[in-house]
C-alpha cells in the first residue's frame, strides 16, 4: 500500500492535473460558449471531461504498468471556438461522436501505430524537447513579475536537489504556495465544492457539420495530441502498443461525448510530468503519478466547472514556475536523447526548432510539422549517406 501514496507520485499527477486545468480550461468554457452551452450543459461538459480522462488514465496506467496521461484537446477546443459558432447543442454532440468515431477506427485498423514505427527515437525525443522547452523559459521569465517567489521556489528546487532529490519538486509547490499565501496572491474565496450533475445532450448530425467541423477536430486531435502523445512515450522509453492508447480514447468520447466529452486523446507536455525522474526514479514505477493524476481529474469532474476554481486560484507565475520545474529533467534527457547519435543529429535538430519555434500551418501545430520535416531530413540524408557509401564500396573495389 506505500507505493500508491508515495508524495512524488502524488505530487506528480497533481501538477499534470494543475498544469493541464490552469493552461487551457479558459478555451472549453469558451467553446462551450459558442455551442450556446448553458450553466448546467456547461457543468456536464466538465464532469464527462473529467470523468473521461480520470478513468482512462487510471485504467490504461494500470492495464499496462506504463504512466499513460489523457487529455482533452487543447487545439481541438481552440477550433471549437470558432467552429461551434452557429451550431445547435445537438449538432455540436454530433460532431464530437464523428470525430471520436474516426479516432477509433484509426486505433481499431492499426493505421496509427504502423504510421509511427517510421519515426526515429531521436526525432520524438526532438520533438519532446521542442514542445517543452517553452515550459523551461517560462520558469525564468516568471521571475519577471514575481520574482520572490519563483526565486524562492528555484532555491528550494536547487538546495532539495542536495538534501532531498525526492522531493524536489513538491517542496518547491509547497514554497510557492506559501509564499503565494503570504503575499495574498492565492484566491480560495472562489471555491465553491458543488457536485455536478451530466446532462444527456441528444446529438444531431449536420452533413456540412460533420465535414466543416468534424473532421478538422479529428485531424487537429490526432495530428497535435496524439502524434506527440506517442513520441512522448516513445522518447522515454515506453513501447505500450498505440492502437489499444488510441481505441480507448475514441471510445471514451463515444461513451462521453453525449455529456460533453467532445475530445479525448494522448497527452504530451502533462504526461512529461509523470514520466520524469522527480515523479520516480524507476521507470517501471512512474505509472502511479498517472493512476494519481487520474483520481484528481475523477475529482474534478465530480465538481463539474466549480471546481475549476482550485486552479485558478493560483497565480499565473507559480503555475509556470513548477511547471518549468517539474520538467527540467525531461528537457535535458530528451535534448541528450535527440542529439546523442551524429549520424541523425541534424534531423534531430530541425525537429527540435521547428516544434519550439511555434509554427502553425493550415491549422495543424509545429509538433506536427516538425515531425514532417525532421523525418524529411533523416530521409534524405540518409539516402544521400547510402548513396556516398555505396560509391566509396565500389571505388574501393
Amino acid at each position: 500500500m506505500s507505493s500508491w501514496f508515495r508524495i512524488s507520485h502524488l505530487s506528480a499527477g497533481f501538477i499534470a492535473v494543475l498544469v493541464g486545468y490552469s493552461s487551457s480550461v479558459a478555451i472549453i468554457f469558451q467553446a462551450a460558449s459558442a455551442a450556446g452551452a448553458t450553466p448546467p450543459e456547461l457543468a456536464s461538459w466538465m464532469w464527462a471531461l473529467g470523468i473521461g480522462m480520470g478513468a482512462s488514465c487510471i485504467g490504461l496506467s494500470l492495464s499496462y504498468k506504463t504512466p499513460v496521461l489523457t487529455a482533452w484537446s487543447t487545439p481541438g477546443a481552440a477550433l471549437l471556438v470558432t467552429g461551434l459558432s452557429g451550431l445547435s447543442m445537438a449538432q455540436s454532440i454530433g460532431v464530437f461522436l464523428f470525430s471520436s468515431l474516426l479516432i477509433t477506427l484509426c486505433g481499431v485498423t492499426g493505421w496509427f501505430q504502423k504510421v509511427m514505427q517510421y519515426i526515429p527515437r531521436s526525432i520524438a525525443a526532438a520533438m519532446l524537447a521542442g514542445i517543452l522547452i517553452r515550459f523551461g523559459m517560462d520558469l525564468f521569465t516568471s521571475m519577471q513579475t514575481q520574482w520572490l517567489m519563483v526565486g524562492l521556489m528555484f532555491i528550494t528546487f536547487l538546495l532539495s536537489r542536495i538534501w532531498l532529490p525526492r522531493y524536489t519538486v513538491p517542496l518547491a509547490l509547497v514554497a510557492g504556495v506559501a509564499c503565494a499565501g503570504v503575499q495574498g496572491l492565492l484566491h480560495l474565496e472562489i471555491l465553491d465544492w458543488t457536485p455536478a450533475t451530466p446532462v444527456v445532450m441528444m446529438p444531431e448530425f449536420s452533413l456540412s457539420a460533420l465535414i466543416g467541423v468534424g473532421i478538422p477536430l479529428f485531424i487537429v486531435t490526432m495530428t497535435s495530441q496524439n502524434v506527440p502523445g506517442l513520441a512522448v512515450l516513445r522518447a522515454n522509453g515506453y513501447e505500450t502498443p498505440a492502437s489499444p492508447l488510441i481505441s480507448w480514447t475514441g471510445a471514451t468520447g463515444l461513451l462521453l461525448g453525449p455529456f460533453g466529452g467532445f475530445s479525448f486523446n494522448l497527452a504530451a507536455i502533462t504526461a512529461a510530468i509523470c514520466m520524469s525522474k522527480d515523479a520516480d526514479p524507476n521507470p517501471e514505477k512512474r505509472y502511479m503519478a498517472s493512476v494519481w493524476a487520474g483520481i484528481f481529474y475523477l475529482m474534478t469532474g465530480l465538481f463539474g466547472a466549480t471546481v475549476v476554481g482550485l486552479f485558478t486560484a493560483f497565480p499565473v507565475e507559480l503555475v509556470a514556475a513548477i511547471a518549468g520545474l517539474a520538467l527540467l529533467g525531461t528537457i535535458g534527457s530528451s535534448l541528450a536523447g535527440a542529439l546523442a547519435d551524429e549520424t541523425d543529429r541534424e534531423a534531430a535538430l530541425v525537429t527540435f526548432i521547428c516544434t519550439a519555434s511555434g509554427l502553425s500551418f493550415v491549422g495543424i501545430g509545429s509538433a506536427f510539422w516538425g515531425l514532417v520535416f525532421g523525418v524529411l531530413v533523416h530521409v534524405l540524408l540518409g539516402r544521400s549517406s547510402a548513396a556516398l557509401q555505396r560509391k566509396s564500396d565500389l571505388q574501393k573495389s
